[in-house]
């Protein structure tokens, strides 16, 4: 599933390619992977310009010129695609957005969606979604307020968007190897500096996920020379060496969750 430096990737690539672009056409192969009737949903979107990208969480915001906004999440399996028909992947489209000669096209939508929601529907869905880590505001400061009441397991702790935004499985484990600290560790038992290095590195590892194009190989476009470029350090290594201390990488589940980790440099 895309997490945060996915989505910030895409936003990145995106806006240069379709932003401030008219949509000329709209096809919907899967109308559950909208939320209005199909009629309504074009009516709404077609001719309008792409206003502004923006990403929330794992969610990204299609600003269009008619202040309506098209919420994507893609969950499991999803991902964009934009170019012309010829380089289109030979994937089920379930949503396109064409652009004159060049498409977006939603591919794997099979749990995900593309929303049509007013500004005041995009903040409501947004209500349970906890801080975004790589904000400005969020501070280390800011950040020991919001662990200083949690009682639960380090993993499922980041999992829950409710208490940080756009952390999924695989970088909640990147982050824990990074920050030597085992999974299954409990909140209340880290001390001060424990927390400021959990701190640290979930700064570290989301930018690092953003700088390399976070870790999803298929490519935005063709020619795409960003996406995929973050390579795991942990997560789907079991029993390949650690990379700080060569010691095989353990597999465990924890909340039905694959969870990768150092039993020997992780504490």
């Amino acid at each position: 599933m895309p997490e945060l430096p996915e989505m910030e990737t895409y936003k990145l690539l995106l806006r240069p390619l379709i932003g401030g672009q008219t949509i000329t056409e709209v096809t919907i192969n899967r109308e559950k992977s909208i939320n209005v009737p199909v009629e309504q949903f074009t009516s709404l979107v077609l001719n309008q310009k792409i206003k502004g990208i923006e990403r929330r969480a794992k969610y990204l915001v299609f600003q269009l010129q008619n202040d309506s906004n098209l919420l994507l999440h893609l969950m499991l399996g999803g991902r964009m695609f934009f170019g012309k028909e010829e380089d289109r992947p030979d994937r089920t489209v379930q949503v396109q957005l064409s652009f004159g000669n060049y498409h977006l096209y939603f591919i794997g939508l099979r749990l995900g969606y593309l929303h049509l929601l007013s500004h005041e529907m995009v903040q409501q869905e947004y209500q349970q979604i906890g801080p975004e880590p790589l904000d400005q505001n969020f501070s280390l400061h800011a950040f020991h307020t919001i662990m200083k009441d949690k009682r639960g397991g380090l993993k499922t702790t980041l999992l829950n968007q409710e208490v940080i935004a756009g952390i999924g499985n695989r970088y909640s484990d990147e982050i824990l190897w990074h920050a030597q600290l085992l999974p299954e560790r409990k909140i209340n038992e880290l001390d001060p500096d424990d927390l400021a290095r959990l701190y640290e590195s979930i700064q570290h590892i989301l930018q690092l996920g953003i700088q390399q194009g976070g870790y999803m190989e298929e490519p935005l476009f063709k020619g795409d020379g960003k996406t995929g470029g973050y390579e795991m350090y942990v997560h789907s290594r079991e029993g390949e060496n650690c990379r700080r201390c060569h010691s095989p990488i353990a597999m465990k589940e924890i909340s039905s969750r694959k969870t990768y980790f150092c039993q020997n440099c992780q504490h």
